[in-house]
């Protein structure tokens, strides 16, 4: 496959893809395809809901030949496929690749001779090669490395991060071939401007990925676990881990909540390919259970503040401000916060959910609470702050108070004179 040739369509417009094929389309034929016709809508009209490419580099592709479809003839051209769509996990944490399924029949309907498919959801090792290419086989009739050719290459999108965007996270490749994976490298370094890392294999690929996530997640159940303990001891643990981070080698990690679709997630996937293998791991989901729990601590540490302050917790008003997973941006998959408002639900509290950047109407589909975009007009008897939006800085939160009250920062952001706690 000569490199002049290469037309690519990008599967699944969402945080991963949608960035992606912008990207693309800056030096390839590409064309964007998605399931849901109003996301494909608004991205023609160059609107882009999840604020991972701004507006003006979404038309300008627009007008250079990029363009969203869900008809599938329109992808039957391309001869460059990349699968961006989620792997999430169900209810009891075992990893879903129902969507990977999907997509991949997809590709199997499309796919030619010669054609190849590179997968970028993040997967346990294996996926790729035993779960994903044989639908891609037997939907097309076609042969992997005698009819077509597949690689891996896990996304690293940041949401709401400006700074660290898709060109500029060094792009970690593979193939299943050598000369697979020579050209899926080739495509991918002519756009990454940070550069590529082939790894020897796929299944090394996938590896790569789903421990980068875990190690932070076991790092930031570490400092969890030690705000905890510090807290008993009456320790402010920010301070400790500011001078503890005076030592050259310190990880800073933060204590807080750890939700989205990578860190909360991606953990499961390892621990259940090590289970498969005949090994129960024990740190892995050691620091998933510290992490789940986080909402019901902050929960129950801010009712205890609240009684000994003497207020009535009963029917008290409370205000959480922030319901997305970070801070700057609108994801709201895999929130934690909602962790904190159904534990303070338990103690039939009155809640108000305050954020600027989240949409109320996917709260409501996908969690059935209702949150605000204004700033409310009344004071309250606790206020959490649970996400550290840029908005939040420039807000008098002590304003928003009656005079008997509690403030815990989930984030450690506001000054510490003016709350009675924080992780």
């Amino acid at each position: 496959m000569n490199m002049d040739q290469i037309r690519i369509c990008v599967i699944g417009l969402g945080y991963v893809g949608l960035p992606l094929a912008r990207l693309f389309s800056t030096k390839y034929p590409t064309v964007g395809f998605d399931m849901n016709q109003a996301r494909v809508d608004a991205l023609m009209q160059g609107c882009d809901a999840t604020l991972e490419v701004d507006n003006g580099l979404l038309q300008e592709a627009i007008k250079n030949g990029f363009r969203c479809t869900t008809d599938i003839e329109e992808i039957r051209d391309c001869n460059f496929y990349v699968v961006a769509v989620p792997t999430p996990v169900d209810k009891n944490n075992n990893p879903d690749l129902s969507p990977l399924y999907g997509a991949s029949t997809t590709v199997g309907k499309v796919i030619s001779k010669g054609d190849i498919v590179v997968y970028e959801s993040t997967v346990y090792p294996g996926v790729t090669e035993d779960d994903c290419v044989p639908v891609v086989e037997k939907t097309s009739g076609l042969k992997l490395n005698v009819d077509f050719f597949a690689g891996y290459s896990p996304e690293r999108i940041n949401p709401g991060d400006k700074l660290h965007t898709v060109e500029k996270i060094k792009k970690v490749t593979s193939g299943s071939t050598p000369e697979a994976a020579d050209i899926i490298d080739s495509v991918y370094a002519s756009v990454i401007q940070a550069g590529t890392h082939k790894a020897s294999s796929i299944k090394v690929a996938e590896a790569a990925k789903v421990i980068e996530n875990s190690q932070r997640d076991i790092n930031i159940a570490f400092v969890n676990e030690l705000s905890k303990i510090f807290n008993k001891m009456g320790i402010d643990t920010r301070e400790v881990l500011e001078a503890a981070a005076t030592k050259w080698n310190f990880l800073p990690f933060k204590p807080g909540l750890v939700g989205g679709h990578c860190i909360g997630v991606d953990p499961y996937y390892l621990a259940q390919c090590a289970q498969r293998h005949g090994y129960n791991p024990e740190i892995i989901l050691a620091g998933r259970r510290m992490n789940d729990g986080m909402g019901e601590y902050v929960a129950s540490e801010t009712v205890k503040l609240m009684l000994k302050k003497g207020i009535q917790v009963l029917k008290s008003h409370v205000l959480i401000m922030g319901f997305t997973f970070k801070e700057n941006c609108p994801d709201v998959r895999n929130t934690k916060v909602i962790d904190i408002y159904n534990s303070l639900k338990e103690y039939s509290v009155d809640i108000t959910v305050y954020d600027p950047w989240a949409n109320p109407s996917i709260a409501k589909r996908e969690y059935g609470i209702d949150i605000v975009n204004e700033l409310p007009q009344r004071k309250f008897d606790t206020i959490v702050l649970a996400v550290a939006h840029e908005a939040f800085l420039g807000v008098n939160i002590q304003k928003l108070c009656l005079d008997n009250h509690v403030i815990f920062d989930v984030k450690g952001i506001l000054d510490k004179n003016i709350i009675d706690g924080r992780l």
